[in-house]
């Protein structure tokens, strides 16, 4: 039985691997077609100095074989990925790079040293750098859309939803993010195989998988709401359905713990600017932020450099970009009434009220792999009659769900 039941979703696995596959070529062909008719709104791709530390300066100066390839790579080196490629080739020399986290520079560097190292000679060093971030970003899509469907079953309990979800999920509207040298993919990657494992049982693993989400993005952090929201339910039946107060004191300890190690890799990072900005200084050359009580050098940067801080987007001027998002937005508002209308007792407080088969997903084990052998027919059942039940109501909830999580 296990085996009937793993076939189908193998089968669906393969099909959203080909289409995320599929997706990226055409998002790859249209940015060819638009290069080569509209010139970049962004010229920095050519500012290119040499590294402040020699000892940085690792290259060698090799004679380059094919340099008009070499060129078109390093001319779609724009906006951050300029900062990306420039910490993966000199570290971080100026005080705005740190707001930009060293989980993608580090696969770049990796990637650049050992699977493309042969074609250094050939295109460049900087173009090997760039090549290396769309690889490891094109290949963190690919795997983050197998995720999105893995979750995707477990949360909507209905492998064909979760399936077209998941497809929408390849041809999201911000598909030139995720294949850029920017942190959208690997972000996604991360976040969505951590709360499939969490989900899943494995919370452990799920630690890890979010704190390197904090590597690769400062909003990582904010994943360990996921293991929070567990530690209160599994606190909760504690108390009051199995009335052991004791063990509901070693699951908010054990809690703390795992999201203590899921911000530490972010601390760190600040910790690392710290020393290499403020240690060594005296008061009157230390920056403003090396003498806040607090000194954290990412809120610092990013109000200083960009403007952004809390509700400040909220500006007249901005409205057009509100107008671009409006249908995404919409999409989510809507996602959300849906939800809190289908399922007001559930979203009201909190899960704590739901029955135990609506509340194990989230707050309990449950894995793909243990599926019970007695529920698979059910499963298949269900999925069939909700999909025929719901009619054009069940497809509006697949498409705010996908959008939904695309936002995220």
């Amino acid at each position: 039985m296990s085996k009937t039941l793993e076939s189908p979703r193998n089968h669906q696995t393969l099909k959203i691997i080909k289409s995320a596959i599929t997706s990226r070529l055409l998002l790859l062909s249209l940015i060819l077609l638009w290069r080569t008719l509209i010139d970049p709104y962004d010229t920095s791709s050519p500012l290119d100095p040499n590294c402040l530390s020699t000892d940085d300066q690792q290259e060698e100066r090799h004679v380059i074989q094919v340099p008009r390839i070499g060129s078109a790579i390093e001319g779609s080196i724009v906006w951050d990925s300029v900062y990306f490629v420039r910490i993966a080739q000199c570290g971080y020399e100026y005080e705005q790079t740190y707001a930009f986290l060293p989980l993608l520079p580090a696969c770049v560097v990796l990637f650049s040293r050992t699977v493309l190292a042969p074609l250094v000679s050939v295109i460049g060093h900087r173009a090997v750098l760039a090549l290396a971030g769309y690889l490891v970003n094109n290949v963190a899509f690919v795997l983050a859309a197998v995720y999105f469907y893995r979750v995707s079953v477990i949360i909507l309990k209905d492998p064909e939803a979760a399936f077209q979800a998941s497809i929408l999920f390849c041809f999201n509207p911000a598909s030139i993010f995720y294949s850029s040298i920017y942190t959208e993919s690997l972000y996604a990657l991360l976040s969505l195989g951590g709360l499939y494992y969490l989900i899943s049982g494995a919370r452990n693993v799920a630690v890890l998988w979010f704190a390197l989400s904090g590597c690769a993005r400062s909003n990582g952090v904010l994943n360990a709401g996921y293991l929070c929201f567990q530690t209160m339910h599994q606190a909760y039946d504690a108390v009051f359905l199995q009335k052991r107060a004791y063990l509901a004191v070693k699951v908010l300890i054990v809690g703390a713990l795992r999201c203590i190690c899921i911000f530490i890799p972010f601390i760190a990072f600040q910790a690392y600017g710290y020393y290499n900005i403020c240690h060594g200084h005296s008061l009157d050359e230390m920056r403003p932020w090396c003498k806040a009580k607090i000194p954290l050098l990412y809120s610092y940067i990013q109000s200083h450099y960009w403007g952004v801080g809390f509700l400040r987007y909220f500006q007249l001027k901005q409205l057009p970009n509100f107008l671009l998002a409006s249908p995404i937005l919409s999409l989510a508002v809507c996602s959300v009434l849906h939800y809190v209308r289908s399922q007001p007792e559930i979203f009201f407080s909190l899960g704590f009220r739901a029955p135990n088969g609506e509340k194990r997903p989230t707050a309990s084990p449950l894995s793909l792999d243990r599926v019970p052998e007695s529920n698979s027919s059910d499963l298949k059942e269900k999925s069939s009659a909700k999909m025929q039940g719901r009619g054009s109501r069940g497809s509006k909830g697949i498409i705010m769900y996908s959008w939904m999580n695309m936002i995220h």
